[in-house]
């Protein structure tokens, strides 16, 4: 539903999903209005005309996500210091471009800092913002739950247990065994609150040092039309969801900092901040569930981080996102009982029942459109619990019908699941010593 938003506080509701947020700060137009240091405005202006040659101030305002009356007084300013200067107009706007002296400047400025992009915003506005715009603060119903999890055959009970987990806006653990659905799970339950929206800047500035947060790869931005008096240093998008699994290392988790260019790109659970953040095979990373859970004892519980900049500085930002385990391991052989306090809702995805199996086969077989025999998922949930003595998982279907469809593409006929099919893909998929 598109609206335009104001600058006042308020309620949001996007396909049911509602949170209480406050808009971005008015665009400042001088300034008196800036969150930031002048020098850090004039400084980046510098080293983008260093960079791009001569613009007009239109572009350069494009460039810099600012007023085109705050960039015309910063030029003055620029201009008086004989910096920058004036080579041409365009109808009343003027086209400018570094002087020689600006440029000795530029090229000091760039040895420090290659950062050249949109205008930052202060840490205090960010912390602001984001504390607005927290997670605990989303309200979801059952209605929204069941229509993300429509697709997926899950037990009512089930469904409330992942509401209660998301309205807690804290933390859950999901676990069972693999290929009872957990990480699809984490996945749909990103998608309940990426119904909501919620700004995110560009980047922030500390002591003259820059830390990038918008990620195009991550930010879903949102088509939503919004009023031209709001801060474009801020980009509205959905709330975001980041996964990560076996490759997280513990440098992952604080600022990362590019020797080359000399500014910072935000660690992953700060770029996941207001959304969700997955660790998926929690116990398979490469840093140890012990160290990881200690890193972030206080941040589960206080909802602050601390992040440490090159030199040792720390700076302390918000800790605002679900935070979602998933695991084949039962929780209580991976973390201490202190730390199992704060992982606030801890739910079991287990074996699914003789109907949901046979209705996710026939969902699977539908979706791919596979035939089968009627009797067939019958015979394969007997095989499973006979031969193999297993549990009915929720892989099982598609992982067998994707053998059957594999096979017919290679014979080059159309996919049938008949016994010959189920047996041959049944020998392909489980192990001979099952």
């Amino acid at each position: 539903m598109a609206t335009v938003l104001s600058m006042q506080d308020y309620e949001c509701n996007f396909g049911g999903v509602t949170g209480k947020n406050s808009g971005p700060m008015q665009k400042p137009h001088r300034l008196a209005d800036l969150d930031v240091r002048q020098a850090v405005l004039e400084d980046l202006i510098l080293k983008i005309l260093y960079l791009a040659g001569t613009l007009s101030l239109f572009e350069l305002a494009e460039r810099l996500r600012l007023g085109y009356e705050l960039v015309d007084e910063l030029f003055c300013k620029l201009r008086s210091q004989a910096l920058c200067q004036v080579t041409g107009m365009s109808g009343n706007v003027p086209h400018i471009a570094i002087t020689s002296q600006g440029r000795a400047r530029a090229a000091e400025l760039l040895q420090q800092s290659q950062y050249a992009g949109s205008a930052p915003v202060s840490l205090e506005s960010y912390v602001e913002q984001t504390r607005r715009q927290s997670v605990q603060q989303v309200e979801v119903r059952p209605a929204d739950v069941r229509r993300a999890f429509n697709h997926l055959v899950i037990a009512d009970e089930i469904l409330d247990q992942f509401g209660t987990a998301l309205n807690s806006g804290s933390s859950v653990f999901l676990y069972g065994p693999a290929g009872a659905g957990k990480t699809t799970v984490a996945e749909v339950l990103s998608r309940v609150l990426a119904e909501d929206e919620i700004w995110i800047p560009h980047a922030i500035e500390i002591d003259g040092q820059i830390i990038t947060v918008f990620d195009p790869s991550i930010h879903q931005e949102a088509t939503k039309s919004l009023p031209e008096t709001y801060d474009t240093r801020w980009v509205l998008c959905r709330r975001p969801a980041v996964m990560v699994g076996g490759e997280l290392t513990v440098e992952m988790l604080d600022m990362q900092f590019n020797p080359i260019s000399k500014f910072y790109v935000s660690p992953v659970q700060m770029k996941a901040n207001n959304g969700v953040f997955i660790i998926d095979d929690f116990g398979r990373q490469r840093i140890r569930p012990d160290e990881l859970l200690n890193r972030w004892i206080v941040p589960l519980d206080r909802r602050i981080d601390f992040l440490t900049l090159v030199g040792g500085k720390k700076i302390e930002i918000p800790f605002e996102m679900l935070v979602v385990f998933a695991s084949n391991v039962d929780p209580s052989e991976l973390v201490d009982p202190a730390f199992l306090r704060r992982i606030q809702t801890k739910i079991r995805i287990g074996a699914v029942s003789d109907e949901q199996f046979t209705e996710i086969f026939r969902r699977v077989a539908q979706e791919k459109e596979v035939s089968y025999d009627q009797e067939i998922p019958a015979d394969l949930i007997t095989f499973i619990r006979n031969s193999l003595r297993q549990e009915l998982r929720s892989c099982y279907p598609r992982d067998i019908v994707n053998q059957v469809c594999w096979a017919a593409r290679y014979e080059g006929k159309k996919p049938h699941v008949d016994h010959m099919a189920l047996r041959r893909a049944i020998e392909a998929y489980f192990p001979m010593g099952a």
